[in-house]
């Protein structure tokens, strides 16, 4: 992938292990949501293909999570899980929306505007909004960056056991984040980009934060990023 005549991505290849929840860090730039976007086909590289491991496209199998909630602020919350649906031509499903609404905590807000919600809120409303979608493969752009530390870890938990099972891909700036979710963790890093070694942490997800296994991995990929910072 290009922009203008600066290569992004050359020879770049990423395998993502079926079922499992992937965790992916470098600096600011380097092209890790240029890499999500065309995992979602939201971006098409100037060579290359994305395919899933049973040999066809992956188009219509993924949930997408960006960086902002993006709810519509004219939408209550359970029209705001049931878009895709509406935007498909599809009857939504009512009753699934309020299942995964009462599993995130929100069913009690069910008829509320966005305004009305907190900045957590708001992000387990996208979550179940992506949850709603039920697709195997879920893309998430920084999506919980914006929240406290509190509500961050809380939100970690729910969307750790609600996508068991499903391969997700995980863009994060937080050590801490991506120790406590993933299976393991690749870093970007250079120009044109490429992805170091996978670092695998032990131990099921979430992890603990204080787990000893969390910690030295933390240690390790901090060591990591603090010397692409300085390269």
């Amino acid at each position: 992938m290009r922009f203008g005549t600066r290569p992004i991505f050359e020879n770049l290849s990423l395998e993502i292990i079926g079922g499992q929840f992937v965790a992916l860090l470098g600096t600011s730039g380097v092209g890790k949501s240029s890499l999500l976007k065309i995992l979602a086909g939201l971006s098409k590289p100037s060579a290359g293909t994305v395919r899933a491991s049973d040999g066809g496209p992956i188009k219509g199998r993924i949930a997408y999570m960006g960086q902002q909630d993006l709810l519509y602020p004219w939408l209550r919350v359970i029209e705001n899980v049931m878009l895709g649906s509406r935007l498909r031509g599809e009857k939504p499903d009512r009753d699934r929306a309020m299942h995964i609404l009462e599993r995130v905590g929100l069913a009690d807000r069910a008829l509320a505007l966005p305004m009305e919600l907190s900045g957590g809120m708001r992000q387990r409303s996208a979550l179940a909004r992506t949850l709603y979608e039920d697709r195997p493969i879920v893309l998430m752009d920084e999506p919980f960056s914006a929240l406290d530390t509190f509500t961050r870890a809380k939100v970690q938990d729910l969307a750790a056991e609600m996508l068991q099972g499903r391969t997700a891909l995980l863009i994060t700036h937080d050590p801490l984040e991506a120790c406590r979710l993933g299976h393991h963790l690749v870093v970007l890093s250079g120009h044109p980009a490429t992805l170091g070694p996978p670092i695998f942490v032990p131990g099921t997800i979430p992890r603990a934060p204080d787990d000893p296994d969390l910690l030295t991995t933390q240690g390790h990929l901090m060591r990591v990023l603090t010397e692409l910072e300085t390269e």
